[in-house]
């Protein structure tokens, strides 16, 4: 079987792992530390929304499905990553490297709209308070989620057929963890600018273009905030907000300085610290952030893990 003039049984070889024994060994457990703790903060999100009838609302259902998203997100490149650290070859077939990067881009990407959604989901509540259970109704709230997850995917798997449609060089080591854009893009022998602009108008679409709504979102949630009289108000009205800028910061940063960025500025070491950010760090913050600004969900959390204890006390 071929892809093109290549084999898809033909086999990359990662280079970022640690080569000592025990330095793997100390990987091995730190990540899977990590993996565990991101699981059970997002399933723990994803439960408590289901489970409190108050939660019911678009804020926490878009919520939920961001935590559904980086359950899905890690579970594509992590599992591997912890395979790799255990096994002596660290190999990658073609095929199975462009179906991890078409889920890790699409799933990341989906990231990002369901960012900008919840954005639009905070201006509809601050700036049309009274009309936001008309706009916010749960069809569109399901819309919003769906239209998020099928545009990433089909923007990533449009920008990996690209990918993989040109010539690799004899070269087959990733300096790299796991198969992302620009270690990827490294191995093509074709150097031509319009290669690399076609991954940049991708990368745009999918990072940009959902933060210029982010951007424009707050921009009117700002200019209404500031028009009311109490402190108070104006402080409940942003404290819904900051844990949602603060994801978007952290989110937009990794992803805008992985991808937006010409290829002649890549640096391996640095990339693969940035990419275990944006891999592990994010989604464990997640629900960090979420949680420990938001006295519902903290409540609702505890009230979750108190009928498990209970349930396995009985």
């Amino acid at each position: 079987m071929t892809w093109g003039n290549r084999s898809v049984l033909m086999e990359f070889v990662f280079l970022a792992y640690p080569s000592h024994p025990e330095l793997g060994a100390l990987s091995f457990l730190g990540v899977s530390l990590v993996y565990t703790l991101i699981i059970s903060g997002n399933v723990l999100i994803v439960v408590a929304i289901q489970t409190e009838v108050r939660l019911h609302t678009p804020m926490y259902y878009f919520l939920g499905s961001l935590s559904g998203v980086e359950i899905c997100y890690t579970a594509v490149v992590v599992p591997h990553i912890l395979a790799n650290i255990l096994r002596s070859e660290k190999t990658i077939t073609l095929l199975s490297c462009a179906t991890q990067m078409v889920f890790f881009i699409g799933l990341g990407s989906t990231d990002c709209f369901l960012l900008a959604v919840m954005a639009y989901d905070r201006y509809a509540a601050i700036c049309h308070p009274l009309r936001y259970p008309l706009i916010m109704t749960l069809t569109l709230c399901v819309r919003l989620v769906v239209a998020s997850v099928v545009i990433g995917l089909v923007l990533s798997l449009q920008l990996v057929a690209f990918i993989f449609s040109l010539p690799f060089c004899q070269t087959r080591g990733i300096d790299h963890f796991f198969c992302d854009v620009p270690p990827v893009m490294r191995l093509v022998c074709a150097s031509s600018h319009i290669h690399e602009q076609s991954v940049l108008v991708a990368a745009t679409l999918a990072i940009a273009v959902p933060f210029l709504l982010i951007a424009t979102s707050y921009s009117f949630i700002v200019a209404a905030v500031l028009k009311i009289h109490s402190a108070a108000g104006r402080h409940r009205a942003f404290s819904t907000c900051s844990a949602h800028l603060t994801v978007v910061l952290l989110q937009y940063g990794c992803c805008a300085f992985m991808y937006l960025r010409p290829s002649s500025s890549y640096s391996p070491k640095q990339d693969q610290f940035i990419s275990l950010v944006y891999t592990l760090g994010t989604p464990l913050l997640n629900p960090l952030i979420y949680t420990l600004r938001n006295s519902e969900m903290k409540g609702a959390i505890g009230r979750v893990l108190t009928r498990s204890c209970l349930s396995q006390i009985n």
